[in-house]
Protein backbone atom coordinates (compact mmCIF):
# COMPACT_ATOMS: atom_id res chain seq x y z
CA UNK A 1 0.00 0.00 0.00
CA UNK A 2 3.09 2.20 -0.03
CA UNK A 3 2.72 3.40 3.55
CA UNK A 4 6.02 3.82 5.45
CA UNK A 5 6.20 2.53 9.00
CA UNK A 6 7.03 5.06 11.73
CA UNK A 7 8.88 3.35 14.56
CA UNK A 8 8.01 5.99 17.14
CA UNK A 9 4.26 5.84 16.37
CA UNK A 10 1.67 3.14 16.91
CA UNK A 11 -0.23 2.33 13.72
CA UNK A 12 -4.02 2.54 13.89
CA UNK A 13 -5.98 1.20 10.93
CA UNK A 14 -9.62 2.28 10.64
CA UNK A 15 -11.80 0.26 8.28
CA UNK A 16 -14.82 2.28 7.20
CA UNK A 17 -15.43 6.00 6.74
CA UNK A 18 -18.98 6.14 8.06
CA UNK A 19 -20.21 8.22 10.98
CA UNK A 20 -18.09 6.41 13.58
CA UNK A 21 -14.92 5.86 11.57
CA UNK A 22 -14.71 9.51 10.54
CA UNK A 23 -14.82 10.69 14.15
CA UNK A 24 -11.65 8.74 14.91
CA UNK A 25 -9.90 9.64 11.66
CA UNK A 26 -10.44 13.35 12.26
CA UNK A 27 -9.61 13.52 15.96
CA UNK A 28 -6.93 10.93 16.66
CA UNK A 29 -3.66 12.51 17.82
CA UNK A 30 -1.06 12.38 15.07
CA UNK A 31 1.82 12.82 17.50
CA UNK A 32 0.94 9.46 19.07
CA UNK A 33 -0.42 7.45 16.17
CA UNK A 34 -0.02 6.85 12.48
CA UNK A 35 -3.60 6.82 11.22
CA UNK A 36 -4.68 4.84 8.17
CA UNK A 37 -8.28 5.06 6.97
CA UNK A 38 -9.53 2.47 4.46
CA UNK A 39 -12.88 2.57 2.66
CA UNK A 40 -14.35 1.11 -0.52
CA UNK A 41 -15.51 4.61 -1.54
CA UNK A 42 -13.57 7.85 -1.60
CA UNK A 43 -16.50 9.70 -0.08
CA UNK A 44 -18.58 9.74 3.09
CA UNK A 45 -22.33 9.21 2.60
CA UNK A 46 -24.98 10.86 4.76
CA UNK A 47 -27.29 7.86 4.67
CA UNK A 48 -30.38 9.39 6.37
CA UNK A 49 -31.03 11.40 3.18
CA UNK A 50 -30.51 8.61 0.66
CA UNK A 51 -34.27 8.37 0.16
CA UNK A 52 -34.28 11.96 -1.14
CA UNK A 53 -31.70 11.04 -3.78
CA UNK A 54 -33.86 8.05 -4.74
CA UNK A 55 -37.00 10.21 -5.10
CA UNK A 56 -35.28 13.03 -7.04
CA UNK A 57 -35.25 15.47 -4.14
CA UNK A 58 -31.48 15.87 -3.95
CA UNK A 59 -28.48 15.13 -6.12
CA UNK A 60 -25.96 12.63 -4.69
CA UNK A 61 -23.25 15.27 -4.26
CA UNK A 62 -25.53 16.96 -1.72
CA UNK A 63 -25.17 14.07 0.71
CA UNK A 64 -21.64 12.90 -0.15
CA UNK A 65 -18.33 14.50 0.75
CA UNK A 66 -14.78 13.62 -0.24
CA UNK A 67 -12.93 11.76 2.52
CA UNK A 68 -9.66 13.39 1.53
CA UNK A 69 -11.33 16.78 1.86
CA UNK A 70 -12.79 15.96 5.28
CA UNK A 71 -9.48 14.74 6.72
CA UNK A 72 -6.89 16.96 5.09
CA UNK A 73 -3.66 18.77 5.90
CA UNK A 74 -2.85 16.31 8.67
CA UNK A 75 0.49 14.64 9.19
CA UNK A 76 0.81 10.90 9.76
CA UNK A 77 -2.53 10.29 8.05
CA UNK A 78 -3.11 8.07 5.01
CA UNK A 79 -6.28 7.20 3.12
CA UNK A 80 -6.50 4.19 0.84
CA UNK A 81 -9.37 3.27 -1.47
CA UNK A 82 -9.75 -0.47 -1.02
CA UNK A 83 -11.94 -3.42 -0.06
CA UNK A 84 -10.80 -5.26 3.07
CA UNK A 85 -11.34 -9.00 2.64
CA UNK A 86 -10.02 -10.53 5.84
CA UNK A 87 -8.01 -10.10 9.04
CA UNK A 88 -5.25 -12.28 10.44
CA UNK A 89 -5.51 -11.65 14.17
CA UNK A 90 -2.35 -13.64 14.99
CA UNK A 91 -0.09 -11.78 12.56
CA UNK A 92 -1.96 -8.49 13.07
CA UNK A 93 -2.49 -8.13 9.33
CA UNK A 94 -5.35 -7.03 7.10
CA UNK A 95 -5.75 -8.25 3.51
CA UNK A 96 -7.25 -6.05 0.81
CA UNK A 97 -7.58 -5.93 -2.97
CA UNK A 98 -4.57 -3.58 -3.11
CA UNK A 99 -2.29 -5.45 -0.75
CA UNK A 100 -1.77 -6.31 2.91
CA UNK A 101 -0.87 -4.15 5.88
CA UNK A 102 0.10 -4.73 9.52
CA UNK A 103 -1.42 -2.87 12.46
CA UNK A 104 -0.87 -2.16 16.11
CA UNK A 105 -4.53 -1.30 16.70
CA UNK A 106 -7.46 -2.03 14.43
CA UNK A 107 -10.82 -0.24 14.45
CA UNK A 108 -13.62 -1.91 12.51
CA UNK A 109 -16.30 0.60 11.52
CA UNK A 110 -17.69 -1.10 8.44
CA UNK A 111 -21.33 -0.24 9.19
CA UNK A 112 -24.19 -2.37 7.94
CA UNK A 113 -25.60 -3.96 4.81
CA UNK A 114 -29.14 -4.86 3.76
CA UNK A 115 -30.57 -7.90 5.52
CA UNK A 116 -32.79 -10.08 3.31
CA UNK A 117 -33.20 -12.72 6.03
CA UNK A 118 -31.99 -15.46 3.73
CA UNK A 119 -34.58 -14.95 0.98
CA UNK A 120 -32.63 -15.21 -2.30
CA UNK A 121 -35.55 -14.20 -4.54
CA UNK A 122 -36.11 -10.99 -2.62
CA UNK A 123 -32.38 -10.27 -2.66
CA UNK A 124 -32.26 -10.79 -6.42
CA UNK A 125 -35.37 -8.89 -7.50
CA UNK A 126 -35.96 -6.14 -4.92
CA UNK A 127 -34.17 -2.82 -4.58
CA UNK A 128 -32.10 -1.94 -1.50
CA UNK A 129 -31.18 1.61 -0.56
CA UNK A 130 -27.98 1.54 1.50
CA UNK A 131 -25.63 3.40 -0.86
CA UNK A 132 -25.62 6.23 -3.38
CA UNK A 133 -25.38 3.90 -6.42
CA UNK A 134 -28.40 1.96 -5.12
CA UNK A 135 -30.35 5.19 -4.58
CA UNK A 136 -29.50 6.33 -8.13
CA UNK A 137 -30.61 2.96 -9.49
CA UNK A 138 -33.91 3.37 -7.70
CA UNK A 139 -34.38 6.91 -9.02
CA UNK A 140 -33.77 5.76 -12.59
CA UNK A 141 -36.11 2.81 -12.09
CA UNK A 142 -38.95 5.04 -10.88
CA UNK A 143 -38.65 7.49 -13.78
CA UNK A 144 -38.04 4.81 -16.42
CA UNK A 145 -41.13 2.90 -15.31
CA UNK A 146 -43.34 5.95 -15.78
CA UNK A 147 -41.87 6.44 -19.24
CA UNK A 148 -42.62 2.77 -19.98
CA UNK A 149 -46.14 3.03 -18.56
CA UNK A 150 -46.95 5.66 -21.20
CA UNK A 151 -46.33 3.06 -23.90
CA UNK A 152 -48.29 0.16 -22.41
CA UNK A 153 -51.72 -0.66 -23.77
CA UNK A 154 -52.21 -3.57 -21.41
CA UNK A 155 -53.83 -2.11 -18.28
CA UNK A 156 -52.46 -4.81 -15.96
CA UNK A 157 -48.92 -4.31 -17.22
CA UNK A 158 -49.23 -0.54 -16.89
CA UNK A 159 -50.55 -0.92 -13.34
CA UNK A 160 -47.66 -3.21 -12.43
CA UNK A 161 -45.22 -0.50 -13.52
CA UNK A 162 -47.01 2.12 -11.42
CA UNK A 163 -47.40 0.08 -8.24
CA UNK A 164 -44.72 0.58 -5.56
CA UNK A 165 -44.23 -1.71 -2.58
CA UNK A 166 -42.00 -0.62 0.31
CA UNK A 167 -41.18 -3.40 2.75
CA UNK A 168 -40.33 -2.12 6.22
CA UNK A 169 -42.15 0.47 8.30
CA UNK A 170 -39.18 2.00 10.09
CA UNK A 171 -37.99 5.58 9.50
CA UNK A 172 -36.55 4.76 6.06
CA UNK A 173 -39.75 3.08 4.86
CA UNK A 174 -42.01 5.80 6.27
CA UNK A 175 -39.92 8.62 4.80
CA UNK A 176 -39.68 6.94 1.42
CA UNK A 177 -43.43 6.26 1.30
CA UNK A 178 -44.14 9.89 2.13
CA UNK A 179 -41.73 11.14 -0.55
CA UNK A 180 -43.30 8.91 -3.23
CA UNK A 181 -46.79 10.01 -2.19
CA UNK A 182 -45.81 13.65 -2.59
CA UNK A 183 -44.32 12.93 -6.01
CA UNK A 184 -47.63 11.39 -7.00
CA UNK A 185 -49.61 14.37 -5.72
CA UNK A 186 -47.48 17.34 -6.76
CA UNK A 187 -44.90 16.36 -9.38
CA UNK A 188 -45.97 13.50 -11.64
CA UNK A 189 -49.28 15.02 -12.84
CA UNK A 190 -47.32 17.88 -14.39
CA UNK A 191 -44.59 15.65 -15.85
CA UNK A 192 -46.98 13.04 -17.25
CA UNK A 193 -50.26 14.80 -18.13
CA UNK A 194 -51.19 12.00 -20.55
CA UNK A 195 -50.84 9.35 -17.84
CA UNK A 196 -53.44 8.88 -15.12
CA UNK A 197 -51.11 8.90 -12.10
CA UNK A 198 -54.05 8.29 -9.80
CA UNK A 199 -53.55 4.65 -10.71
CA UNK A 200 -50.16 4.81 -8.99
CA UNK A 201 -50.43 2.85 -5.77
CA UNK A 202 -47.96 3.01 -2.89
CA UNK A 203 -48.00 0.10 -0.45
CA UNK A 204 -46.09 0.11 2.84
CA UNK A 205 -45.74 -3.35 4.39
CA UNK A 206 -44.75 -3.75 8.03
CA UNK A 207 -44.30 -7.13 9.74
CA UNK A 208 -45.15 -5.81 13.24
CA UNK A 209 -48.39 -4.34 14.55
CA UNK A 210 -47.38 -0.69 14.07
CA UNK A 211 -45.05 1.63 12.22
CA UNK A 212 -41.84 3.10 13.67
CA UNK A 213 -41.17 0.35 16.20
CA UNK A 214 -38.28 2.28 17.73
CA UNK A 215 -40.40 5.34 18.46
CA UNK A 216 -43.36 6.05 20.72
CA UNK A 217 -46.89 4.77 20.13
CA UNK A 218 -48.06 8.36 19.72
CA UNK A 219 -45.55 9.05 16.95
CA UNK A 220 -46.39 5.75 15.25
CA UNK A 221 -50.10 6.65 15.17
CA UNK A 222 -49.35 10.10 13.81
CA UNK A 223 -47.15 8.68 11.06
CA UNK A 224 -49.88 6.19 10.17
CA UNK A 225 -52.45 8.98 9.98
CA UNK A 226 -50.27 11.24 7.85
CA UNK A 227 -49.41 8.49 5.37
CA UNK A 228 -53.06 7.47 5.02
CA UNK A 229 -53.94 11.11 4.27
CA UNK A 230 -51.29 11.07 1.54
CA UNK A 231 -52.92 8.01 -0.01
CA UNK A 232 -50.44 5.34 1.10
CA UNK A 233 -51.88 1.86 1.64
CA UNK A 234 -50.45 0.49 4.89
CA UNK A 235 -50.32 -3.21 5.67
CA UNK A 236 -49.57 -4.01 9.31
CA UNK A 237 -48.79 -7.51 10.65
CA UNK A 238 -47.89 -8.31 7.08
CA UNK A 239 -44.83 -10.50 6.58
CA UNK A 240 -43.47 -10.81 3.05
CA UNK A 241 -42.85 -14.42 2.07
CA UNK A 242 -41.52 -14.11 -1.46
CA UNK A 243 -41.17 -11.95 -4.56
CA UNK A 244 -40.65 -13.20 -8.11
CA UNK A 245 -40.01 -9.87 -9.81
CA UNK A 246 -43.65 -9.38 -10.74
CA UNK A 247 -45.70 -10.36 -7.68
CA UNK A 248 -45.24 -9.92 -3.93
CA UNK A 249 -46.52 -12.79 -1.80
CA UNK A 250 -47.37 -12.17 1.85
CA UNK A 251 -47.83 -14.55 4.76
CA UNK A 252 -51.60 -14.09 4.63
CA UNK A 253 -51.70 -15.29 1.01
CA UNK A 254 -52.28 -11.80 -0.33
CA UNK A 255 -50.64 -10.81 -3.57
CA UNK A 256 -49.57 -7.44 -4.99
CA UNK A 257 -48.65 -7.03 -8.65
CA UNK A 258 -45.58 -4.82 -9.02
CA UNK A 259 -42.13 -4.62 -10.53
CA UNK A 260 -41.10 -2.07 -7.90
CA UNK A 261 -40.24 -3.56 -4.52
CA UNK A 262 -38.03 -1.45 -2.25
CA UNK A 263 -36.52 -3.41 0.62
CA UNK A 264 -36.19 -1.37 3.83
CA UNK A 265 -36.98 -4.19 6.24
CA UNK A 266 -33.68 -4.53 8.06
CA UNK A 267 -29.91 -4.36 8.15
CA UNK A 268 -27.09 -6.50 9.48
CA UNK A 269 -23.47 -5.86 10.33
CA UNK A 270 -20.98 -5.71 7.45
CA UNK A 271 -18.59 -8.34 8.79
CA UNK A 272 -15.02 -9.06 7.77
CA UNK A 273 -13.60 -12.58 7.70
CA UNK A 274 -11.16 -13.50 10.43
CA UNK A 275 -13.30 -13.74 13.57
CA UNK A 276 -14.40 -16.90 15.33
CA UNK A 277 -18.09 -17.81 15.52
CA UNK A 278 -18.11 -17.10 19.26
CA UNK A 279 -17.05 -13.52 18.51
CA UNK A 280 -20.16 -12.91 16.40
CA UNK A 281 -23.77 -12.62 17.51
CA UNK A 282 -26.71 -11.61 15.33
CA UNK A 283 -24.25 -10.83 12.56
CA UNK A 284 -22.47 -8.21 14.66
CA UNK A 285 -19.10 -8.29 16.44
CA UNK A 286 -19.38 -8.66 20.21
CA UNK A 287 -17.61 -5.91 22.17
CA UNK A 288 -17.13 -5.03 25.83
CA UNK A 289 -17.91 -1.77 27.63
CA UNK A 290 -14.82 -0.18 26.07
CA UNK A 291 -15.67 -1.11 22.47
CA UNK A 292 -12.95 -3.79 22.46
CA UNK A 293 -13.71 -7.11 20.83
CA UNK A 294 -14.14 -9.79 23.46
CA UNK A 295 -11.12 -11.83 22.33
CA UNK A 296 -8.62 -9.33 20.90
CA UNK A 297 -7.75 -6.33 23.06
CA UNK A 298 -6.06 -4.50 20.19
CA UNK A 299 -9.12 -4.77 17.90
CA UNK A 300 -12.12 -2.50 18.35
CA UNK A 301 -15.53 -2.45 16.69
CA UNK A 302 -17.86 0.55 16.64
CA UNK A 303 -21.08 1.60 14.97
CA UNK A 304 -23.57 -0.74 13.31
CA UNK A 305 -21.14 -3.66 13.12
CA UNK A 306 -20.60 -3.70 16.92
CA UNK A 307 -22.87 -5.43 19.43
CA UNK A 308 -22.68 -4.33 23.05
CA UNK A 309 -25.44 -6.22 24.84
CA UNK A 310 -24.48 -5.51 28.46
CA UNK A 311 -26.84 -2.54 28.87
CA UNK A 312 -30.20 -3.79 30.25
CA UNK A 313 -31.99 -1.02 28.36
CA UNK A 314 -30.58 -2.36 25.09
CA UNK A 315 -30.34 -6.16 25.46
CA UNK A 316 -30.06 -6.58 21.68
CA UNK A 317 -27.39 -3.93 21.32
CA UNK A 318 -27.61 -0.24 20.57
CA UNK A 319 -29.73 0.87 17.58
CA UNK A 320 -28.02 0.59 14.21
CA UNK A 321 -28.36 4.31 13.54
CA UNK A 322 -26.10 7.34 13.29
CA UNK A 323 -26.30 8.67 16.90
CA UNK A 324 -24.80 5.59 18.64
CA UNK A 325 -22.12 5.35 15.94
CA UNK A 326 -21.07 8.97 16.38
CA UNK A 327 -21.02 8.70 20.17
CA UNK A 328 -18.99 5.48 20.04
CA UNK A 329 -16.50 7.07 17.66
CA UNK A 330 -16.05 10.07 19.95
CA UNK A 331 -15.77 7.82 23.01
CA UNK A 332 -13.12 5.59 21.46
CA UNK A 333 -11.01 8.43 20.07
CA UNK A 334 -10.94 10.07 23.51
CA UNK A 335 -9.69 6.81 24.99
CA UNK A 336 -7.07 6.43 22.28
CA UNK A 337 -5.82 9.95 22.89
CA UNK A 338 -5.48 9.05 26.58
CA UNK A 339 -2.73 6.45 26.40
CA UNK A 340 -3.46 5.30 29.95
CA UNK A 341 -6.46 3.52 28.51
CA UNK A 342 -4.24 0.68 27.36
CA UNK A 343 -2.46 0.44 30.71
CA UNK A 344 -5.15 0.91 33.32
CA UNK A 345 -8.93 1.15 32.82
CA UNK A 346 -9.71 2.08 36.42
CA UNK A 347 -10.08 5.73 35.50
CA UNK A 348 -11.90 5.09 32.23
CA UNK A 349 -15.69 5.11 32.26
CA UNK A 350 -17.42 2.46 30.13
CA UNK A 351 -19.35 3.58 27.09
CA UNK A 352 -22.94 4.58 27.73
CA UNK A 353 -25.21 5.65 24.92
CA UNK A 354 -27.12 8.89 25.52
CA UNK A 355 -30.38 8.72 23.62
CA UNK A 356 -31.01 12.29 22.53
CA UNK A 357 -34.20 11.39 20.68
CA UNK A 358 -35.41 10.06 17.36
CA UNK A 359 -37.37 11.53 14.48
CA UNK A 360 -38.92 10.80 11.11
CA UNK A 361 -40.47 12.95 8.43
CA UNK A 362 -43.58 11.89 6.58
CA UNK A 363 -43.67 14.69 4.05
CA UNK A 364 -44.23 18.38 3.61
CA UNK A 365 -44.91 20.00 7.02
CA UNK A 366 -45.29 16.54 8.55
CA UNK A 367 -42.85 14.87 10.93
CA UNK A 368 -42.66 13.26 14.36
CA UNK A 369 -39.97 13.75 17.01
CA UNK A 370 -39.47 11.82 20.24
CA UNK A 371 -37.31 13.43 22.89
CA UNK A 372 -36.75 12.30 26.46
CA UNK A 373 -39.01 14.93 27.99
CA UNK A 374 -41.52 15.68 25.24
CA UNK A 375 -42.83 14.68 21.82
CA UNK A 376 -43.59 16.81 18.79
CA UNK A 377 -45.52 16.36 15.57
CA UNK A 378 -46.50 18.43 12.58
CA UNK A 379 -44.84 21.59 11.27
CA UNK A 380 -42.54 22.27 14.26
CA UNK A 381 -41.29 18.68 14.25
CA UNK A 382 -40.67 19.00 10.51
CA UNK A 383 -38.61 22.18 11.00
CA UNK A 384 -36.54 20.44 13.72
CA UNK A 385 -36.03 17.42 11.46
CA UNK A 386 -34.79 19.67 8.64
CA UNK A 387 -32.46 21.63 10.94
CA UNK A 388 -30.91 18.51 12.51
CA UNK A 389 -30.28 16.87 9.16
CA UNK A 390 -28.98 20.07 7.62
CA UNK A 391 -26.37 20.74 10.31
CA UNK A 392 -25.39 17.06 10.28
CA UNK A 393 -24.35 17.20 6.64
CA UNK A 394 -20.59 17.40 6.13
CA UNK A 395 -19.37 20.62 4.52
CA UNK A 396 -20.85 24.06 3.91
CA UNK A 397 -21.41 23.36 0.21
CA UNK A 398 -23.55 20.28 0.93
CA UNK A 399 -25.63 22.21 3.44
CA UNK A 400 -26.12 25.11 1.04
CA UNK A 401 -27.17 22.86 -1.85
CA UNK A 402 -29.58 20.83 0.29
CA UNK A 403 -31.16 23.94 1.81
CA UNK A 404 -31.56 25.60 -1.60
CA UNK A 405 -33.24 22.49 -3.02
CA UNK A 406 -35.59 22.25 -0.06
CA UNK A 407 -36.61 25.91 -0.30
CA UNK A 408 -37.30 25.67 -4.05
CA UNK A 409 -39.30 22.47 -3.63
CA UNK A 410 -41.29 23.94 -0.75
CA UNK A 411 -42.55 26.92 -2.75
CA UNK A 412 -42.70 25.40 -6.23
CA UNK A 413 -43.48 21.71 -5.61
CA UNK A 414 -40.74 21.01 -8.12
CA UNK A 415 -38.14 18.23 -7.84
CA UNK A 416 -35.79 19.56 -10.49
CA UNK A 417 -33.31 16.67 -10.40
CA UNK A 418 -35.62 13.99 -11.79
CA UNK A 419 -33.22 13.15 -14.60
CA UNK A 420 -32.36 9.72 -15.97
CA UNK A 421 -28.64 10.35 -16.20
CA UNK A 422 -27.63 6.73 -15.75
CA UNK A 423 -30.34 4.37 -17.10
CA UNK A 424 -30.94 1.34 -14.94
CA UNK A 425 -31.08 -2.08 -16.61
CA UNK A 426 -33.20 -4.45 -14.59
CA UNK A 427 -32.14 -8.00 -13.86
CA UNK A 428 -33.74 -10.44 -16.23
CA UNK A 429 -36.90 -11.99 -14.80
CA UNK A 430 -37.07 -15.68 -15.58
Amino acid sequence: MNIPKRKNLKRVIIIGAGFSGLQIAKKLRRDKYQVILIDKNNYHTFQPLLYQVATAGLEPDSIAHSIRNIVKNTKNFFFRLANVYSINTCKRMIYTNIGELDYDYLVIATGSITNYFGNKNIEFYSFPMKSIPEALNLRSLILQNFESALLKKDIKERQRLMNFVIVGGGPTGVELAGALAEMKRYVLPNDYPDLDVQHMNIHLLQASKRLLDGMSEESAKQAYKNLKELGVTIWLNCLVKDYNGKEVFTEKNKKIDTVNVIWAAGVKGALIQGFLKDDIKKNRILVNHYMQTIRYKNIFAIGDVALMNMNPSYPNGYPMTAPPAIQQGNYLVNNFNNMNFFLDKKNISPFLFKNLGSMATIGRNKAVCDFSCFKLKGFLAWIIWMFVHLVSLVGFRNRAIALTNWIIQYFHYNKSVRLIIRPFHRKKII
